[in-house]
C-alpha cells in the first residue's frame, strides 16, 4: 500500500470520527424503523410436504393411463392444473375459510388467482419426489390446507386414472362397434356377390376348365356313337328294302296269301329278340369297350335269352296241328321274321339316335354354360379384387382394435382395484413454528445497511460541500505553498468542560437509545412478536 492510499483511507476514517455522531444517529434511527416494519409485516406461514409418484407394479399396456413413456413432470403437472383450478381452489377457500377480508372486497376469481400464483407451489424435488407448499398467515389453516392439497394429489390422481381408463374404454369400443358394423357390411357384401357368381369367380376357373373339356370330349364321343348309328340304319333300311324286294319277287309265283308255318310263326317272337339284341351289341361294341356296363348288361341278357330259347325247343315235341287251326292259319298273310327283325332294329336305331341327339343338345347347353362361366372369369376376378380391394385393412383395423379392446378393459379394471400408478406422501406437512416471512434477521441487516449507507453518504456529502480545510496537504494543494507546521485545536477550559459534558451527554443519549431498542427487541421476542 503506498502512501496515497494510506492517505486516502487516513481521510474517510477522519470524516467518519468527525460524522460519527451523524453515522451513529442514522444507524439507531434505521434500526428503530427497521423493527417498526418487521412488525408492521404481517407474518406468513409456509408449510411443506413431500408426495412421491410411484408407477405401477403391473406392467402397464398401451391403454394405460401412463405407460413406460409417460414422465413425471407430465402426470403431476396434469393433476396439478386439476387442483389448482377455480372449482378446486374455490372449494378449499370455502371449506377452511380463507381470506375472509378479501372475498369481502374482491370477487372469487380474484381470490382464486391470488391464491393459485402467490401461495401454492409446486415443484419437482429429485427423481420421482415433488413438493407442494402453501403460505398463509394462519399456521393452523397452513397446515391443514397444506395437508387437503397433498390429499387432493391422491383423489384427482385416482379419479383422473379410473376416468380416463373409462373414457379410453368406451371410445375403443364405439370404434370396434363401427369397424366391426363395416366389416360386417362388406362381408355381406361379398358373401351376396360370390353366392350370385360362385361358379363364374376365379377359384372355380380351375374345375369349369377341367368339366369344360370333359363335356367336349363327351360331346365328340355321343357325335360319333351317332353318325355310327346312322350309318348303321342306312345299312338296316338297304337291308330291309332288299328284303321286301325278295319277299315280293317270291310272293308273285305264289297265292296272295300263303299260310305261315306253325314253327315259323312260334319262332318269331323269341328269334326276333335274339336278333334285336345282336345288333344291339353290335352297335355297343363299336362305341364302347367290352367292360362298359352297357354293352356287358347287353351280353348278359343275350345269354339268358339264348338259353332259354334253347330250354324251350327241347322241350316241345312233335304236336298235331288240329283241323281248326290250320285252317285258321291258312287264312292269315304270310310274315316274314328277318323282316320283322330289322324293322324292329331300325326303330330301335332310331330311338338311340334321338336319344343321342337329346343327350347331345344337353351337352351343348353345359358346354355352353361352363364356356360363359370360363369367360366371365376375368370379369368376376377384376371386380372381386375391387371389392375387396379394403377388406384386408377393415380386417387388420378391427383386429387391432380388438387387442386395444382387451388392453383397455384390463386397464380398467387395474384402475378400479387402484393397482396403477398413485401418489404416496412421503413427509405430510409439519405445523410452522416460525413465519416464512418476513425475516427479522434480513430485514434489521438491511435497515443497518440502509442506515450506514445513509449515514455516511450525508457525512461525506457535508464533508464535500464544506469550504474549510481538513488536512494540510489541502491547504498546499490549494496555495501552491509548503506548510512548515501545523497547530492542533487549541481549547480554554470552558470549552474543554463544555466538550466534556456534550460528550458524556451524548453518551448517554446512546447508551439509553441502544438499551431501549434492545430491550424493547428483547421484550417483543419473549412475547413471541420476533421470531428470529
Amino acid at each position: 500500500m503506498d502512501q496515497q492510499q494510506r492517505q486516502l483511507i487516513k481521510k474517510y476514517v477522519d470524516i467518519f470520527l468527525r460524522r460519527k455522531k451523524l453515522v451513529v444517529s442514522f444507524l439507531l434511527l434505521s434500526a428503530v424503523v427497521g423493527l417498526g416494519v418487521y412488525l408492521k409485516t404481517p407474518k406468513v406461514y409456509q408449510c411443506l410436504s413431500l408426495i412421491q409418484y410411484q408407477r405401477q407394479q403391473v406392467n402397464p399396456t398401451a391403454m394405460s393411463p401412463d405407460d413406460v413413456r409417460s414422465r413425471t413432470q407430465e402426470v403431476v403437472a396434469t393433476v396439478s392444473q386439476q387442483i389448482t383450478s377455480r372449482s378446486s381452489l374455490e372449494a378449499l377457500i370455502k371449506e377452511f375459510d380463507l381470506y375472509s377480508d378479501l372475498r369481502a372486497s374482491l370477487p372469487m376469481e380474484d381470490v382464486v388467482d391470488l391464491m393459485r400464483d402467490k401461495h401454492i407451489e409446486i415443484s419437482q424435488e429429485r427423481g420421482d419426489i415433488f413438493k407442494v407448499s402453501y403460505q398463509g398467515g394462519d399456521p393452523k389453516k397452513v397446515l391443514r390446507v397444506t395437508n387437503a392439497i397433498a390429499a387432493k394429489f391422491i383423489e384427482e390422481n385416482l379419479r383422473y386414472r379410473e376416468e380416463r381408463a373409462s373414457e379410453t374404454s368406451a371410445y375403443v369400443q364405439d370404434e370396434l362397434r363401427m369397424a366391426k358394423e363395416a366389416l360386417d357390411q362388406k362381408e355381406g357384401v361379398m358373401r351376396d356377390y360370390k353366392l350370385q357368381y360362385y361358379n363364374e369367380m376365379p377359384a372355380q376357373l380351375t374345375n369349369n376348365m377341367t368339366r369344360l373339356n370333359a363335356l367336349q370330349e363327351q360331346y365328340q364321343n355321343n357325335q360319333v356313337s351317332a353318325q355310327d348309328l346312322e350309318r348303321t340304319k342306312v345299312m338296316v333300311q338297304e337291308q330291309i328294302s332288299l328284303r321286301q324286294e325278295l319277299l315280293g319277287q317270291q310272293l308273285q309265283g305264289l297265292s296272295p296269301i300263303l299260310p305261315v308255318p306253325q314253327g315259323a310263326q312260334q319262332q318269331s317272337g323269341p328269334l326276333a329278340q335274339i336278333s334285336q339284341l345282336r345288333t344291339e351289341l353290335q352297335s355297343l361294341e363299336a362305341r364302347y369297350t367290352d367292360k362298359h356296363p352297357e354293352v356287358r348288361r347287353v351280353k348278359k341278357l343275350l345269354e339268358d335269352l339264348e338259353a332259354e330259347h334253347a330250354a324251350g325247343m327241347g322241350q316241345k315235341g312233335e304236336t298235331s296241328t288240329p283241323e281248326g287251326e290250320g285252317e285258321k292259319a291258312a287264312n292269315q298273310p304270310y310274315i316274314d321274321p328277318q323282316l320283322e327283325q330289322l324293322k324292329q332294329q331300325l326303330n330301335n336305331l332310331e330311338f338311340n339316335i334321338d336319344r343321342l341327339k337329346q343327350e347331345r343338345a344337353e351337352i351343348r347347353k353345359q358346354i355352353d354354360r361352363y364356356q360363359g362361366w370360363v369367360e366371365a372369369a376375368p370379369v368376376r376376378e377384376a371386380e372381386w379384387a375391387a371389392l375387396t380391394r379394403d377388406y384386408e385393412q377393415l380386417s387388420n383395423h378391427y383386429q387391432g382394435l380388438v387387442g386395444q379392446s382387451l388392453q383397455a378393459e384390463s386397464a380398467q379394471s387395474l384402475e378400479k382395484r387402484q393397482k396403477g400408478s398413485q401418489f404416496k406422501i412421503v413427509d405430510p406437512a409439519h405445523f410452522p413454528e416460525k413465519p416464512f416471512k418476513p425475516d427479522f434477521k434480513k430485514i434489521m441487516l438491511m435497515a443497518v445497511g440502509l442506515g450506514l449507507g445513509i449515514g455516511g453518504g450525508l457525512a461525506l456529502g457535508l464533508e464535500l460541500l464544506g469550504t474549510s480545510f481538513k488536512d494540510p496537504s489541502e491547504l498546499e494543494t490549494f496555495l501552491g505553498v509548503p506548510v512548515l507546521c501545523a497547530i492542533p485545536n487549541i481549547y480554554t477550559k470552558p470549552e474543554v468542560q463544555k466538550r466534556k459534558v456534550w460528550q458524556i451527554v451524548w453518551g448517554v443519549l446512546l447508551l439509553v437509545s441502544v438499551t431501549i431498542i434492545v430491550a424493547a427487541a428483547g421484550y417483543l421476542w419473549k412475547q413471541g412478536m420476533i421470531i428470529l
